[in-house]
């Protein structure tokens, strides 16, 4: 006989009741999320309103549900969350939110009733399902509410954290990553222990800076899965918000303490055997690309969001002898721009000079022939819906780099759309469909 699991209402914060919540505070700050429009999914199925885990297996029932951004009418410092939803036994659900900053960056992600590292005025929602195997979670609603900040409280200003760690290859080509990335040969990514500074598929909003002592090499890379080890272990944080051991040294890894000191048994967070004292793991890029390594080892680990917040996209800069998807998107537009005649093949050569030049002196700006800040803000063409030609093809190959797939048709259509859609919200945008400079900015980046 089935058993039915009945549906129950989690309120994650100082709030209890939902009726006092939307009485108790500020118009505008207590709202229903939607749970499908403008999100982006891993791994999860949506059924009647609700949303679930799609693939039982993959990663024991692991499922995310990233909502869109949301701007609030007033400063907040922490977020309350109900929850509906069914949680059979021994699965789980975890509401996670982050501030957006004053410079356009983002906090780190923090759960749900607990405050924000910084006070901020937009905000963006994560919830996180985790299966059994034989049994998974249904969310059906969501309400959230903003807590009034009685004055704004900016992030503290601060040099990036570094600690030096024990490195892991992760391997597995094939494989998909925590944030739904599919693991490619000599891929470029890193996996932290904690998803607390999990960037979503296709960004680099959280990234470290990695660098190998015994050859000076280094490279910064994006956080793009959860491991090794485990996956509650924010050792970067102080004991104050670290989400758990809270008795281990700031930048001290559980299982480095483990391995080394026999701490909690010699066990990580499963009961399993701690083997070596890794505290991240490197895709194989950047492990014999990027750093160099043979095998592994120790390596410096700059944490670059726990400066300040992430650092918020900037133009780059794009010059003569330069190669790859940027040269291309800058080849793409100025054909848009000025009838250039490039050919978009990645290649920062004497036509691509010859055709920003001239591109800078008919804008009258500084005629270098570097694509720097000024260049792609008169470059950058607003797009949307309908828009033909160059620039949306420039668009499209930004999109197919950025983890979604979209063919360079120089069409607008319904799939560039989406698409752009999904990585405006997985970029901390407002999903507006259309190219506006911030959305640039990440698309370049």
């Amino acid at each position: 006989m089935r058993r039915l699991i009945p549906l129950v209402t989690l309120a994650i914060g100082v709030a209890t009741q939902l009726t006092a919540v939307a009485n108790a505070e500020p118009a505008g700050s207590a709202w229903q999320a939607d749970l499908v429009a403008d999100a982006v999914p891993t791994n999860l199925a949506h059924r009647s309103g609700a949303v679930t885990v799609d693939d039982p297996d993959w990663r024991q029932g692991y499922a995310t549900d990233l909502l869109a951004v949301h701007t609030l009418d007033h400063v907040t410092d922490r977020i309350d969350a109900q929850v509906s939803a069914r949680t059979p036994a021994g699965t789980s659900v975890h509401v996670d939110v982050r501030g957006r900053l004053a410079d356009r960056g983002w906090t780190e992600w923090v759960p749900a009733g607990t405050p924000l590292p910084a006070a901020a005025s937009a905000v963006q929602t994560r919830i996180t399902l985790q299966g059994n195997g034989s049994a998974q979670p249904t969310v059906s609603s969501l309400r959230l509410t903003a807590n009034q900040a009685t004055a704004a409280r900016p992030a503290a200003a601060g040099t990036p954290l570094t600690y030096r760690v024990f490195a892991t290859r992760e391997g597995l080509v094939g494989a998909t990553t925590a944030n739904g990335h599919t693991i490619t040969s000599r891929d470029h990514f890193v996996a932290l222990p904690s998803g607390k500074a999990l960037s979503p598929k296709g960004t680099a909003t959280y990234s470290v800076k990695l660098c190998n002592p015994a050859n000076n090499k280094c490279e910064v890379a994006p956080v793009w899965d959860v491991g090794p080890w485990n996956t509650q272990d924010d050792y970067w944080n102080p004991s104050s918000v670290r989400q758990s051991w809270k008795d281990l040294p700031q930048g001290k890894p559980e299982a480095q303490a483990a391995y080394q000191d026999h701490y909690n048994g010699g066990k990580d967070q499963y009961n399993r055997t701690v083997g070596n004292p890794a505290g991240i793991d490197l895709a194989d890029g950047t492990f014999w690309d990027g750093l160099g390594l043979k095998d592994n080892g120790w390596v410096q680990v700059t944490y670059q969001w726990t400066g300040a917040g992430t650092p918020a996209p900037t133009w780059p800069y794009v010059r003569q002898g330069d190669t790859g998807n940027a040269v291309r998107t800058v080849q793409y537009l100025l054909n848009s721009r000025q009838s250039a005649g490039l050919s978009p093949d990645g290649d920062f050569g004497p036509a691509t000079l010859a055709a920003v030049k001239n591109f800078q002196r008919a804008q009258g700006l500084d005629v270098d022939g570097v694509v720097g800040p000024n260049t792609w803000s008169a470059l950058v063409p607003v797009l949307t819906a309908g828009s033909t030609g160059d620039g949306v093809r420039a668009v499209q190959n930004e999109l197919a780099a950025h983890d979604l797939p979209t063919p360079v048709t120089g069409t607008f259509d319904d799939s560039t759309a989406a698409n752009l859609r999904t990585f405006q919200t997985a970029s901390g945008l407002t999903a507006s469909g259309s190219t506006d400079a911030d959305t640039w900015k990440a698309l370049v980046n």
